[in-house]
């Protein structure tokens, strides 16, 4: 007689929940590596058999919760209570977004894209500039930096790739804004952040900038310009495993000038040539990325001076380099790491009236950091990081023999972070970061908290807390270093509101400055006397409302910020509201697509309640205020064919006399009183053409996402 063995079979079986203990129906439930399996029905209870026999791994998933898995015999997989959490990294999960505007293809909320830095009709194409219309920020027109929060424009630094840029800014004068040095065009992620940034970043005060170049080109293009101002021309080629962006620019203000007389006497008006390159390598389990930057600008001219009756002459000529290399690899399943350093050469020659100054800083940057990914809630990171300035200066005038000044800052630091995820609607940050000052041989430690609640599908609570340490200035350190870091600690509380297109940010925030560097001179030089005996505050609350879905073809969005804050720095004699701060500040920037023009349209409004000077008539320091700013900026693109744009746009188009502030004489007149004159822009109004040419590989596309 023939005999069959027959396979016994195992029950496998339980019940399906979420960690609320409500039935979860529909799961997936299988064993790895068979066709084993079932599904939970309404009651989330599972039920099926196997002839698998040992050690299996048993698999539940359902959608939006992580999935489960129970690796053990089968025998014992009967009557199992599995509890599913759900998955954190959905798209309507909590974010740490407490002093943070993030833009760019992989932020979960879009607040300012790459986009809007070129398209914003003030900012002339300046990723500065288009930052200025963010709440938080100060309107210091005749700068041209970020001035963030009541903070100074140095107490805000510029990372790429997340390595340090030393010297971010061109070089210019009084009453003549800077530009940020860097082309627009290469970059494809901005992260702003306000305060209450993370641990990886220090010597920042007041707020960071993290500017990220593009991982990967999607074909090979030229791009050509023919600017009212200059021209660019730029190049991207793209092969299998890296690519190579090269952008060149030249700009020279005599022709523009020759049109548009402004109030200065320009000797030599502004010329300036630079350029970019990336280059990009892609490997099995990382990517390495090059940039270099070089820059070279010149000008001459005379200012007026109510002192000086011929005026002030004024010449400068400044040379840039700055290099930055960066490798993000993955270790293994759980280890990633990201790496960089960076160089800048910066050298500066001018002439003031009758002094000659040159200066030259070499600035080093290196940093390291190793990420692991315990799992979907629990992420750790941990780096070091070494800055290294070399810093001479040579002053030169009739009075004054060659004088040398120089000083060596080296700073290291190390740091580690923890992202905690709770659930979808909890997370927290914390980290701690420490520095020692080998020039003021100083340790200090800072440590930093965030914490975001999602109170329902569309809004979130943050609350952040973060410790921030800076040195002073070269201008300072250069005649002193016998000093020590300047502080603050931050408190923010965040809401947002977001959904299909639309955004609203409400922020509030307070910032406590102590150990700020005051002198008793009226500018810092050889003869100040230092300390770090000042202090200072900085509250108030940032509105943030982004819309471009309700009207078809139009984007726009609103800010408004309310700052209160003083100061006992410098060599103010008592706490002040600094000259650099505004109360109020609004903007509206708004961008609308004509189809049967080929055309976008945009304006973008800034408004600024005035800032405090001192008016040597009346008693008191800083004891009189200016007008308010307006300006009214728009701008055109109009699509000649698909790969060729005319460009318009004009800067203050109502030609609002603004006024930046006064100076008054050194000597009263024989009523005695101080005269004056009102420092305005070197031009009320600022017109811009250009012309922009793409030649691709789809013949299609073109660069109105850069204007």
């Amino acid at each position: 007689m023939l005999s069959i063995p027959l396979m016994a079979q195992t029950i496998i079986s339980g019940i399906v929940t979420d960690i609320k203990g409500l039935p979860i129906a529909g799961a997936n439930i299988y064993l790895q590596g068979t066709y084993d399996g079932s599904t939970s029905n309404d009651s989330g209870q599972f039920y099926f058999s196997t002839d698998e026999t040992g050690d299996k791994t048993l698999i539940v998933s359902f959608l939006s919760f992580e999935t489960f898995e129970l690796t053990t015999q089968v025998t014992v997989m009967n009557k199992l209570e599995i509890k599913l959490r759900e998955d954190v990294n959905t798209i309507d999960a909590v974010i740490l977004s407490a002093g943070t505007f993030s833009a760019g293809d992989n932020s979960k909320v879009s607040v300012l894209k790459a986009l809007d830095v070129v398209t914003t009709a003030s900012a002339l194409g300046d990723f500065v500039g288009a930052l200025q219309t963010l709440p938080g920020t100060t309107t210091v027109a005749e700068d041209g930096r970020l001035f963030v929060r009541g903070g100074e424009a140095e107490e805000t630094q510029i990372f790429i790739d997340g390595i340090r840029v030393f010297t971010p800014y061109s070089p210019t004068t009084n009453n003549i804004p800077t530009r940020g040095r860097y082309s627009p065009f290469l970059f494809d992620g901005i992260t702003f952040s306000t305060g209450g940034y993370s641990a990886e970043y220090g010597q920042a005060l007041s707020s960071v900038l993290l500017l990220n170049t593009i991982d990967e080109p999607d074909q090979n293009k030229t791009d050509i310009g023919i600017m009212s101002v200059g021209a660019t021309l730029g190049n991207t080629q793209k092969w299998n495993k890296s690519s190579l962006s090269v952008n060149a620019s030249y700009t020279n203000l005599a022709p523009y000038l020759l049109l548009f007389e402004d109030r200065n006497d320009w000797q030599k008006p502004f010329e300036g040539a630079s350029g970019e390159l990336v280059f990009r390598q892609k490997f099995n389990s990382g990517l390495l990325k090059l940039y270099a930057a070089f820059d070279a600008t010149n000008f001459e001219l005379i200012q007026e001076d109510i002192n000086i009756v011929e005026g002030v002459k004024f010449k400068l000529n400044n040379n840039n380099l700055y290099f930055n290399g960066s490798y993000k690899g993955v270790l293994s399943d759980n280890w990633s790491m990201s790496s960089g350093l960076s160089y800048t050469y910066a050298n500066n020659k001018l002439g003031i009236i009758d002094n000659a100054i040159d200066n030259t800083e070499n600035s080093f940057h290196a940093k390291v950091v190793f990420k692991r990914r315990f799992n979907n809630r629990f992420k750790l990171n941990v780096g070091t990081e070494y800055f290294a300035t070399k810093f001479n200066e040579l002053f030169e005038s009739s009075a004054i023999q060659q004088t040398p000044l120089r000083f060596d800052n080296n700073i290291s630091a190390v740091f580690t972070e923890a992202d905690l995820v709770f659930s979808k609607k909890m997370a927290m940050k914390a980290g701690i970061r420490a520095e020692y000052s080998e020039i003021f041989k100083q340790f200090t430690v800072a440590p930093r908290i965030s914490i975001a609640y999602k109170t329902d599908k569309n809004s979130q609570i943050s609350l952040a807390y973060g410790d921030f340490f800076q040195q002073p200035n070269n201008d300072i350190l250069k005649f002193n270093q016998d000093l020590e870091s300047q502080q603050t600690s931050h408190y923010i509380l965040n809401y947002q509101y977001n959904w299909d297109g639309m955004i609203f940010r409400a922020e509030a925030y307070f910032k406590d400055y102590q150990h700020l560097v005051k002198f008793n001179t009226d500018f810092p030089a050889f003869n100040s006397e230092f300390n770090n005996l000042g202090d200072g505050y900085s509250k108030g609350i940032d509105l943030f409302w982004r819309d471009n879905k309700s009207v078809k073809n139009l984007d726009y969005w609103v800010s408004y910020s309310y700052l209160d804050t003083e100061r006992d720095y410098r060599n103010f004699p008592s706490a002040a509201v600094p000259s650099f701060v505004n109360n109020h500040n609004f903007s509206v920037v708004g961008k609308y697509w004509i189809d049967s023009f080929k055309s976008q349209v945009g304006l973008s409004y800034a408004y600024a309640t005035g800032r405090t000077y001192t008016n040597p008539n009346e008693v008191g320091f800083l004891n009189a205020t200016t007008k308010p700013f307006n300006n009214l900026s728009l701008n055109w693109a109009y699509l000649l064919s698909p790969q060729k744009i005319l460009y318009f746009s004009v800067n203050n188009a109502l030609g609002t006399r603004n006024i930046n502030g006064y100076q008054y004489s050194d000597t009263p007149d024989v009523n005695g009183n101080f005269n004056r004159r009102a420092l305005r822009p070197a031009a009320d109004q600022f017109f811009f053409i250009g012309f922009f040419w793409t030649i691709s590989e789809k013949g299609t596309d073109n660069q109105l996402n850069n204007l």
